[in-house]
């Protein structure tokens, strides 16, 4: 085991996201945000808030970690350019934990499990992962940006499928359907459910994708990894609209 250092990590890829202090495996302090506020207008005073909670100030936070994406555009850069700025200022390592790893880890062990994130106008990010009995998350195939029949379609030959993040639980009965159709199971599980590796599971909604940040950068810092601020880049999968648009002209 690592020592426990206190580890302060963002979650602004997804709507709402979190703030989570951990010292170690342990949470210290952490606060789930509100979908329906910018993170613009709350990380910074949501982490005072944590910092205060904890009785401690951000000098004493050993490493800074944030979810490096795919996600929201505008979130990715405001926590990523945060935790830079904490990072340089007083001279501390930082990471970046790639969004969908983090879903992945929240649903606990698991052979394989798609995890999908909302991309907006109806499409998703995905991608297929594994998840070990000791927290060790592995890609089985790299970031896509695909509608839900594509994801479907894309997985959909394996009939023992964990789906996890918000992008599998807005389509659900997609999911659901689908299961059915190929004559698999399907059920709903709670967050970190072992489950019995049958058919198709939904795993639960775990708001705090902050925790699962800390959880995976503290297996880097435990591995010798040191990441630099200059080293944090976004995973944006898709480009922007703004490219978009350009690429359209």
């Amino acid at each position: 085991m690592g020592r426990e250092i206190l580890i302060l990590s963002l979650d602004t890829a997804t709507l709402g996201g979190s703030v989570c202090l951990t010292r170690g495996e342990e949470v210290v302090a952490s606060i789930i945000g509100d979908a329906g506020v910018s993170h613009s207008n709350t990380l910074l005073r949501d982490i005072n808030q944590i910092l205060k909670t904890a009785g401690v100030t951000l000098n004493d936070v050993e490493l800074f970690a944030a979810a490096a994406g795919p996600g929201s555009f505008t979130g990715l850069r405001i926590g990523l350019a945060t935790v830079k700025a904490f990072a340089m200022t007083l001279s501390r390592p930082c990471s970046g934990i790639p969004t969908l790893q983090a879903i992945a880890h929240s649903c606990g062990p698991s052979n394989v499990v798609v995890a999908a994130q909302p991309a907006g106008r109806g499409e998703v990010f995905a991608q297929l992962l594994s998840v070990s009995s000791d927290g060790i998350v592995k890609e089985l195939d790299t970031p896509s940006h695909v509608s839900p029949k594509a994801m479907i379609e894309k997985y959909g030959a394996r009939n023992d499928l964990k789906w996890a993040g918000e992008g599998a639980r807005l389509y659900r009965d997609k999911i659901r359907d689908a299961a059915h159709e190929r004559t698999i199971e399907f059920r709903d599980e709670p967050v970190n459910s072992a489950g019995d590796g049958r058919g198709w599971v939904l795993a639960g909604r775990e708001a705090n994708l902050a925790k699962e940040i800390a959880a995976l950068a503290l297996q880097r810092w435990q591995c010798g990894e040191r990441g630099a601020p200059d080293s944090l880049r976004a995973i944006y999968v898709r480009p922007s609209d703004a490219e978009l648009k350009q690429q359209c002209q």
